[in-house]
């Protein structure tokens, strides 16, 4: 998996392509904890290039929004595959997370 990683104002934008499962969560997840390491807590996943998530990736996701939140920031989804929204849609997530249709729709928020 590779993590591209830009920053849009205020907020980190970070493009996971491929899988994110057991064998590569722990990339999306050093740089998730460089960004709010540095209390830059406003974060955008574009996941619009991510084919499959498992438990490992949602972990990931959920402990980093309640880190993000800690230093009063933001972790927002956006641009989900309907394979990746449907995982979203049975764990739950839908309900915790922001989720946007759309990179400009998560920045103009």
């Amino acid at each position: 998996m590779i993590v591209n990683e830009e920053k849009k104002g205020n907020v980190y934008v970070l493009t996971p392509e491929g899988r994110l499962d057991t064998t590569n969560y722990t990339i999306l997840e050093q740089h998730l904890a460089k960004i709010t390491g540095a209390n830059a807590g406003n974060i955008l996943i574009d996941m619009s290039k991510l084919e499959y998530i498992s438990s490992s990736g949602l972990r990931v996701l959920l402990m980093y929004l309640k880190k993000s939140k800690e230093v009063n920031g933001r972790l927002m989804l956006c641009s989900m595959i309907p394979d990746i929204r449907e995982v979203f849609e049975i764990s739950g997530f839908v309900n915790i997370f922001e989720i946007y249709g759309s990179r400009e729709d998560a920045l103009a928020s």
